[in-house]
């Protein structure tokens, strides 16, 4: 894609927003983090950015994001208000060779997985292809630096392990949001172009 094209377009991607509570403890746990993994090993997601992420669009035509809204309210508004558990820490693809930190997510109600569902099947209908891979709900704590040597990583995911991570915290999962993503020199930086509430209709 030209620079020129990249100006047209909107990098944009769908997610479950996080309580205040949630983003402290994921704060708390980076900190722990840091101190046991390899400096600068890993680069670490600011904790302000980290969403439950459903679906990632990617670069996308602004005159799509009318029909997005449109069809993430309606699946919005037919499904009722749900909570999710972040508990527990593990890497893609294994702790052994990791590429990215995460956070788990325990749907014990199924209601995410149905959630994922439809709007795969809605999204699908707009044009956008159906992620290949099963969903892994997950909390993005960080990404391995390209540069860092196998040996680093491993002990990267040695430190993951031995944190031994319990709960930290309920997420109640009222609304969707339509994130943009502006990928800027510091980081990428977010900003809403829609947030729907689950069970109720949009005014």
């Amino acid at each position: 894609m030209t620079a020129r094209s990249t100006l047209r377009t909107v990098r944009a991607f769908v997610a479950i927003p996080l309580p205040d509570e949630v983003h402290a403890a994921l704060d708390g746990l980076q900190r722990r983090l840091r101190r046991t993994c390899p400096e600068r090993a890993v680069r670490w997601v600011p904790t302000r950015n980290i969403h439950l992420t459903t679906h990632f669009l990617g670069d996308i035509d602004p005159a799509r994001i009318v029909p997005l809204e449109e069809a993430l309210s309606v699946v919005a508004r037919n499904v009722p208000p749900f909570t999710v558990l972040a508990e527990g820490a593990g890497a893609f693809p294994n702790l052994r060779r990791p590429r990215v930190v995460w956070v788990g997510v325990t749907d014990a109600s199924q209601w995410l997985s149905l959630l994922h569902q439809v709007l795969s099947e809605s999204l699908e209908q707009l044009g956008f292809p159906r992620e290949t891979r099963p969903f892994s709900p997950h909390l993005t704590l960080g990404r391995i630096r390209r540069q860092t040597s196998p040996t680093e990583a491993r002990a990267v995911g040695e430190a993951v392990a031995a944190a031994q991570i319990g709960p930290l915290g309920t997420v109640p999962v009222e609304s969707l949001v339509l994130f943009k993503s502006t990928l800027k020199p510091t980081g990428a930086a977010y900003s809403r172009l829609a947030t729907l509430r689950l069970g109720k209709p949009e005014i």
